[in-house]
C-alpha cells in the first residue's frame, strides 16, 4: 500500500481496527488491507449489513467499547493478532452534556477504559506476534489531550490519560516485543466534522492557527498509523504523534 511516496507491505499481518466503519477508522482499515493485511473492523451494530459498502471486504465483529464484558469476548475471536488500533470512541455519548457527572464517567469509560480493556485482553495474542518490528498497539488520542475544551471535559480527560497510558504500557510490554504508540489527529475531514468544516466563520480561526493552513484527511492519519506499526518505526514506542498540520505547536 502506498501512502504518498511511501510503500508498506503488511502481507499476512493480522490487524484489528475498532470503529473501522467510517472516518479515520475506515481509512486506517483500508490502508492496511491495501498493504496486504488481514483486517478485522468493529462497529456497534449487530452485523456488517448496516454499514453497507463501508464494511465490504473486511471481517466484521460487533463491539461496544463502553461494555466491559465485550473486550475479552472480542479478543477470543482471534487465533493471531499483530496490530491493534484502538480507534473506537466518542465525545458527548448519546449527544448528552459531559458536564453531567454520569455522562462524564461514560465518556471516560468509552474512550480510556474501553481502550485499556481491549489492549489488555489482546496482550497474550500480541505477545506471540512475530511481525517485523514487533507487535503494535495504537491509541487514538486528540488535541483535547493538550488543550482544554469546555464542551467535552470527560472526552478530553480520557484522551489526556490515554497519552499517559501509552507511555506506561510501552514500558510494561516492551519485554514482550510489543510497541505502544498513539496518534492525535487535528481537525480531520470526516462525516462527524463536515458541518463544522462547512462553516467558514468557524473554520477560519482554526486554519489561522494551523501552519499548513488546511484541514487533514483520514488518509493523513492512516499513513501515520501504518508508519508507527511498521518495521521502519521499530525503535519508537511510548510516543504520541500529533497529526494536526502544526496546530499543536502554533495554537
Amino acid at each position: 500500500m502506498s501512502t504518498g511516496t511511501v510503500t508498506y507491505d503488511y502481507t499476512g499481518a493480522h490487524v484489528l481496527v475498532t470503529g473501522g466503519t467510517s472516518g479515520i477508522g475506515a481509512a486506517i482499515a483500508a490502508a492496511y488491507r491495501a498493504a496486504g493485511a488481514h483486517v478485522t473492523i468493529t462497529g456497534t451494530r449487530p452485523d456488517a449489513a448496516y454499514y453497507g459498502a463501508a464494511a465490504s471486504g473486511f471481517r466484521y465483529l460487533p463491539f461496544d467499547a463502553g461494555d466491559a464484558r465485550q473486550a475479552v469476548a472480542l479478543a477470543e475471536q482471534f487465533d493471531a493478532l499483530d496490530i491493534l488500533v484502538n480507534n473506537a470512541g466518542t465525545a458527548m455519548p448519546g449527544g448528552r452534556d459531559e458536564a453531567d457527572p454520569e455522562v462524564f464517567s461514560q465518556a471516560v469509560d468509552i474512550n480510556l477504559l474501553g481502550a485499556y480493556r481491549l489492549a489488555h485482553a489482546c496482550h497474550p495474542l500480541l505477545a506471540r506476534s512475530a511481525v517485523p518490528g514487533g507487535a503494535s498497539v495504537i491509541g487514538m488520542a486528540s488535541l483535547t489531550a493538550l488543550f482544554g475544551n469546555a464542551m467535552v471535559p470527560g472526552y478530553g480527560a480520557a484522551k489526556a490519560a490515554l497519552v499517559q497510558l501509552t507511555k506506561s504500557l510501552a514500558i510494561a510490554w516492551a519485554p514482550q516485543g510489543i510497541r505502544v504508540n498513539a496518534v492525535a489527529p487535528g481537525l480531520i475531514d470526516t462525516p462527524l466534522t463536515r458541518g463544522h468544516l462547512a462553516d467558514p466563520a468557524a473554520l477560519a480561526p482554526w486554519l489561522a492557527l494551523t501552519p499548513l493552513a488546511r484541514t487533514g484527511t483520514p488518509d493523513d492519519v492512516a499513513g501515520s498509523v501504518l508508519f508507527l506499526t511498521s518495521a521502519a518505526a521499530r525503535y519508537i514506542t511510548g510516543q504520541t504523534l500529533f497529526v494536526d498540520g502544526g496546530y499543536s505547536v502554533a495554537g
